[in-house]
């Protein structure tokens, strides 16, 4: 029901972004902060409160997240003005940074490897059902009942999640020895993300030249070397780059952050396809791409069913397979006077391949973990993924419009680019050819990657630094995810 949630509240306020900006009569930096003041505060939090579940426990943790982002929720809807809108929205980020950083942590703690890819299926499938509903539920509540019920609605489930998440999730003692925190590495983590992130977002409105683009990316280039040095002297490190040391971790999280990469910008890029080169409506064009998150809420579901028969790192591979052949198929087959059932057939299958890589990666990454690793990993792999996001939100945008003439650059994000110029709309096709194609090689390389996993054939467990040990070698277990043999049972 949460991941539900957060993930409408997102798409939800995509469609109803214009109705905020006319209310608060907002510019058109307000405007961009309303969406980005929550994807960096979200991404950069997310691996911090990783760290505080594993010292402080996850159902603590869990419950003040929901409870954040309700309270976030009931006051975005009092809001007096755009940059208070803005400063709401990082309330929310924190609440669901903490949320994102517990869940699939929660369901690898407390699930049986036999079902844990079935439950972390279900939990994923949660995110395709927001992207499928959350457009046309935020077109309905803006248009019966105003904007600020776009944050309302969620003050009532927020408060039901709640409640039930008291009753029933158990009460853990947290690690042993992990009270420690890692101030200089928080603080750099939130700097460095910070400015990577935010130089990012900014190039496809300023270009990549731009100095607040290069100063962002600067920052981080300068902070990453600091960052990984004080880790490895840190006794309780936020990052702990010991689990890079294991080819199969660092082979799941480089395939994480390729596929975000490669899926997202194909998303945010069909959806300008139907109306910038095909003349359709943004209501049509909204509808034509939901063969994907359909596709994919059915892909996540059944991926965990199909792993009580497959290795979870052999479907993640299968899975990347599957998008890196839907977007070749659009490669193909996008044109002016392309029909859509080629390109229907592109979306299916990368929704196939998105829904079940989620949740198999997910599980390949977190089920042979010890229990008080887990939220920081699953920090570590949400805030990689969100990364990839913005990566290929940045890149998308300026690579299709790179050959169209400048003057003809605004027609195609406001949709109207087929009524003004048949040559641009050429121009327009050449440039998405070569997106699609950037992403088909990144999903190509996700798709290696998670091949190299499972040729790695064991998983490793890792063990925490402490003050008594030091920092400690990964230590091999008997069998892993390849099924050599079985990982010491955990107390349910």
């Amino acid at each position: 029901m949460a991941s539900v949630l957060m993930g409408l509240g997102g798409n939800s306020l995509n469609v109803a972004l214009p109705a905020v900006v006319r209310h608060f009569r907002a510019g058109s930096v307000q405007a961009s902060w309303i969406l980005l003041s929550f994807m960096l505060a979200n991404t950069v939090l997310i691996i911090v409160f990783g760290r505080f579940a594993d010292m402080f426990g996850r159902r603590a943790m869990y419950l003040a997240g929901l409870a954040a982002y309700t309270l976030g929720s009931l006051l975005l809807g009092f809001a007096p003005t755009a940059w208070t809108v803005v400063g709401l929205r990082v309330l929310q980020a924190a609440g669901a940074a903490m949320l994102l950083a517990n869940s699939a942590a929660i369901l690898t703690d407390v699930f049986p490897r036999e079902h844990l890819g079935r439950a972390m299926g279900v939990y994923t499938a949660g995110f395709s059902i927001a992207q499928l509903a959350g457009p046309t539920l935020g077109g309905f509540l803006v248009d019966d009942f105003g904007w600020r019920w776009v944050f309302w609605y969620n003050v009532p489930f927020g408060l039901v999640c709640l409640a039930w998440g008291a009753a029933v999730l158990r009460p853990a003692e947290p690690a042993r020895g992990e009270r420690g925190v890692d101030v200089p590495g928080n603080i750099l983590i939130l700097a460095g993300l910070g400015g990577l992130l935010f130089g990012l977002s900014q190039a496809g409105d300023l270009g990549w030249t731009s100095p607040l683009v290069l100063g962002g990316v600067g920052v981080f280039a300068v902070l990453l070397p600091v960052f990984i040095t004080v880790e490895r002297r840190s006794p309780h490190p936020v990052v702990d780059t010991v689990l890079f040391r294991d080819r199969p971790f660092a082979l799941g999280i480089l395939a994480t952050f390729l596929d975000a990469t490669a899926r997202i910008g194909a998303v945010l890029l069909m959806a300008l396809f139907f109306q910038a080169v095909q003349g359709d409506d943004a209501v049509t064009a909204g509808l034509k791409v939901l063969a994907m998150p359909a596709i994919a809420v059915v892909a996540s579901t059944g991926s965990g069913f199909l792993q009580r028969g497959m290795d979870a790192r052999t479907m993640a591979a299968l899975a990347s397979a599957l998008t890196t052949l839907g977007l070749v198929v659009l490669l193909v087959a996008v044109s002016p006077h392309t029909g859509y059932w080629p390109i229907m057939l592109g979306l299916m299958l990368m929704g196939a391949g998105s829904g079940a890589f989620l949740p198999a990666n997910a599980t390949a990454l977190l089920r042979a973990l010890p229990s008080h690793r887990l939220g920081i990993v699953n920090a570590m792999r949400l805030m990689i993924m969100n990364i990839g996001i913005v990566v290929s939100t940045a890149l998308a945008f300026p690579i299709i419009t790179a050959p169209v003439a400048a003057p003809l650059r605004d027609h195609v994000f406001a949709g109207t680019l087929s009524q003004v110029s048949a040559s641009g709309v050429a121009q327009l096709v050449t440039g998405y050819r070569y997106a699609l194609g950037l992403m088909a090689s990144l999903s190509a390389l996700a798709m290696l990657s998670c091949y190299a996993a499972r040729r790695s054939g064991r998983t490793t467990s890792y063990h925490a630094r402490s003050p008594r040990r030091g920092p400690c070698a990964l230590r091999r277990v008997t069998g892993g995810v390849a099924g050599a043999g079985r990982l010491p049972e955990r107390k349910s």
